[in-house]
């Protein structure tokens, strides 16, 4: 593909942009805001994004993408109440934090595990009814994505490391499925990650300051 049909294709993709997704962009993008801030109302923002996602990705054929916006969903409930929790001080019980050698490797486990059983339903729906399913990049780009909304509820900074890859495999998939709109977005995110990372881990360094 050439520079000018990619352009067209961009310009033309943003003229089918409906208010849907422009609406889910936004919210997505105000979302990450607040969880580089460490701020709760990355969850309520979230929960927006997804829901919007889950509609739009069905209609897009992108079925591993349909279920991590279903599970963003649920974990954005799960995330919300875990940054809620207080102790006796009024004080915020989970901290930022790294994660360990163990968690490392359950981690990996997860994202592993997620991946081949993505890829081979992938792989199935496009054998036998979604002929445009994308299998390994789509559950490459799911996978990574359910690993680093887990480690976010977490408040582990290695999440900002998953969602680098989910933004950077969800560019072009996102692309060539004529979310030309959400390409950007995702483009946007991935700026936004390495920016929350460095965030994270500043915020960490001054937690674990002696005072």
């Amino acid at each position: 593909m050439t520079s000018h049909e990619i352009w067209d294709q961009f310009v033309g993709g943003m003229k089918q942009t409906g208010w849907l997704e422009y609406i889910a962009v936004f919210a997505g993008i105000l979302s990450v805001w607040f969880s580089r801030l460490e701020n709760i109302w990355v969850y309520p923002t979230g929960l927006i994004n997804t829901i919007i996602y889950i509609f739009l990705s069905f209609q897009g054929g992108l079925f591993g993408e349909a279920s991590v916006n279903f599970y963003y969903t649920v974990m954005s409930v799960y995330g919300w109440i875990l940054w809620a929790k207080k102790d006796a001080q009024q004080q915020h019980v989970l901290q930022i934090s790294y994660s360990s050698r163990k968690d490392w490797i359950i981690q990996l486990a997860f994202f592993g595990f997620f991946y081949v059983v993505l890829f081979l339903a992938l792989s199935w729906l496009k054998n036998h009814s979604a002929p445009q399913a994308i299998p390994w990049a789509d559950a490459f780009a799911s996978a990574s994505a359910y690993t680093g909304m887990w480690l976010m509820a977490k408040k582990k900074i290695e999440n900002w490391y998953w969602w680098i890859a989910t933004n950077v495999s969800s560019i072009p998939l996102y692309f060539v499925k004529h979310f030309v709109f959400t390409s950007v977005y995702y483009l946007v995110l991935l700026i936004m990650a390495v920016f929350g990372l460095t965030e994270w881990i500043k915020r960490s360094r001054i937690k674990h300051e002696p005072a």
